[in-house]
């Protein structure tokens, strides 16, 4: 594991509502989509097998809300992913991530809650396949109690230069950077991204586009420790497009 992007600054006090994944208000708001007539039957058997345990849902007619700890958020997000891609349909997951939201946050602190540390979780492998298309925001708008000025693209390219190190970087597009690999390690790369910042910043969220079994993927199934197709190339485009984040 690679040093945070941000220097680690304490975290919130182990007294207070903050202390708690739901009391920093740390979670997801998922949705998922499969590109066939039996939609619904599939969807709905992939989520009746889905294990939340650790965390509150509530489902709506836009998008499910996952809130808790973020190592049974990783697990939720990959094991989805997987049963997605085992249904051998193209199918999406879109992914809102979000912690320390001060809307969510009940702390009476001054300057607000500050950033809550967390270990990162190790990725799981699913053997299938994921392109997604990855945004992180760190939404730092004071200086920091050790004095840090907020700076969101020193967070971001850090982060960025993190999926480099973690192998599932693939090149920056509009607006985006793309990631390529398994499913886990890509859910992985946006998690830790997120929870590194995170360490430094209270409010950061992160948006996170999967697709799975995509027409246009050369491969859909990866044998135990391959690489994914295009690992070894350069990005296209890759020298002087990371700060079109």
């Amino acid at each position: 594991m690679t040093s945070s992007p941000t220097a680690p600054t304490a975290p919130a006090p182990s007294g207070g509502p903050a202390a708690t994944p739901l009391g920093f208000g740390v979670g997801a708001r998922v949705t998922a989509a499969v590109m066939s007539e039996d939609y619904a039957r599939i969807l709905e058997g992939v989520l009746s097998r889905l294990d939340l345990t650790g965390l509150v849902h509530e489902t709506g007619d836009v998008s499910t809300y996952l809130g808790g700890h973020e190592t049974h958020l990783q697990r939720a997000l990959i094991d989805l992913a997987e049963a997605l891609a085992r249904t051998g349909h193209h199918a999406t997951l879109s992914v809102l991530l979000s912690r320390g939201c001060p809307g969510e946050v009940a702390c009476e602190l001054p300057g607000g809650a500050g950033p809550r540390a967390t270990e990162v979780p190790q990725p799981r492998s699913t053997g299938r396949f994921a392109s997604a298309e990855w945004a992180l925001y760190p939404l730092a708008d004071e200086v920091a109690v050790d004095g840090t000025a907020p700076d969101h693209m020193r967070d971001i390219h850090a982060a960025i230069e993190h999926a480099k190190d973690l192998g599932t970087f693939r090149g920056s597009e509009h607006f985006v950077t793309r990631l390529e690999g398994d499913a886990g390690d890509v859910i992985a790369t946006a998690l830790a991204g997120w929870l590194l910042v995170g360490r430094g910043v209270q409010h950061v969220t992160s948006h996170l586009t999967l697709s799975l079994n995509s027409p246009s993927h050369e491969v859909r199934e990866l044998a135990a420790g391959a690489d994914a197709p295009g690992a070894d190339a350069p990005a296209a485009g890759d020298e002087g497009r990371e700060e079109a984040r």
